[in-house]
């Protein structure tokens, strides 16, 4: 497989973990570059990994000449640079993104008749856990899926410990922590179990954070076939993250603990507990990197399929994408309205 040119665009948290993906993957300082407004993060990511990073977008794009953007922004200015690459028949991989969902199908359409990919983060789908558990439904190991509960939270102030959270995306109502989280979760168990529809759902803010969003999002979803899902997203668990899923089948009951690492399951032909543990942290604040290295290499993959008229492999894509903000929206209205009820 060919290596390209690569501008990654923002030089936070997630911009420095995708230039350690591509370092881990065997690119060097001659096909990684970066771009960050701010000149604290341009000084940090050249001393931190030998590689030239700008302050100047343009500048970037002259000196570069990227084939490949990794969009690392806040999440309101994905498309801001989506858009720049659909135009300038740049591939990119955008992360995760909570906004401008009609402006992704938008992009969706555009790209359609270019020679060019350009896909959303699904980190949660390269994860030891979901990969371990859609196996396990989709071989039946539990019969047929009936009902699943699922909790997801850490502690907002602990994403970010070396930055107050107002100067954090995770403090604005658009963009907030809990809010982002819930497309987040939904993506990797919507590939599991289908497309959902929102029944019901609470969001408010529980506690005294310094921040003006809702910290808490508990809805109950309907998979097909009738699955329900009851799930909590929180921004509040402390001083350990919360993680937990337990899914109900007709013929026994799949766990997965993600504080203590493991996935237990029991059925009809197992009376006792059965249990498969993983070597490293699966929430997604952990310190492995492995999730975030395969799924950089299979965008690069399928980038380099799409140039020679092969079938892309990523797992994802805009429509995805887009279909998975429409839910979280229509949870949103449906509690907006019980809110109003209530008043």
């Amino acid at each position: 497989m060919r290596k390209f040119k690569i501008l990654i665009i923002g030089q936070g948290s997630m911009g420095k973990r995708r230039v350690r993906c591509l370092l881990n993957l065997g690119y060097t300082a001659s096909e990684i570059f970066s771009f960050d407004p701010r000149e604290d993060r341009v000084s940090e990511v050249e001393k931190l990994y030998g590689i030239k990073s700008f302050q100047n977008f343009d500048e970037a794009l002259r000196v570069v000449k990227p084939e490949i953007f990794i969009i690392s922004t806040p999440p309101e200015k994905h498309m801001k640079y989506a858009y720049f690459a659909a135009e300038n028949n740049i591939s990119c991989f955008i992360e995760a993104s909570v906004v401008e969902a009609d402006k992704i199908l938008d992009l969706s359409k555009i790209i359609k008749k270019k020679n060019i990919l350009i896909v959303p983060s699904c980190t949660k789908k390269f994860y030891p856990a979901p990969m371990a558990i859609k196996k396990m439904v989709k071989e039946k190991l539990i019969g047929n899926i009936l009902n699943i509960n699922y909790q997801k939270g850490q502690f907002l102030p602990d994403w970010h410990p070396w930055e107050n959270i107002k100067d954090f995306y995770v403090s604005n109502p658009d963009t907030g922590g809990a809010r982002e989280i819930v497309p987040f979760e939904l993506v990797w168990l919507n590939d599991i179990f289908g497309n959902p529809e929102p029944l019901t759902c609470v969001r408010k803010k529980v506690t005294d954070m310094d921040a003006e969003i809702e910290d808490i999002y508990h809805f109950v979803i309907e998979y097909p076939k009738g699955i329900l899902a009851n799930i909590t997203i929180e921004v509040v668990s402390r001083p350990v993250d919360s993680n937990y899923l337990r899914i109900l089948g007709s013929e026994g009951i799949i766990i997965f603990d993600g504080q203590n690492d493991f996935i237990k399951f029991s059925n009809l032909k197992e009376n006792n507990w059965k249990k498969i543990h993983f070597e490293n942290k699966l929430d997604m604040f952990n310190k492995s990197e492995t999730p975030y290295i395969n799924e950089i290499k299979t965008f690069l993959k399928s980038v380099d399929n799409k140039l020679n008229n092969k079938k892309v492999t990523f797992p994802s894509s805009l429509v995805e994408d887009y279909n998975t903000l429409k839910c979280l929206h229509k949870i949103e209205e449906i509690s907006e309205g019980i809110e109003n009820l209530m008043k």
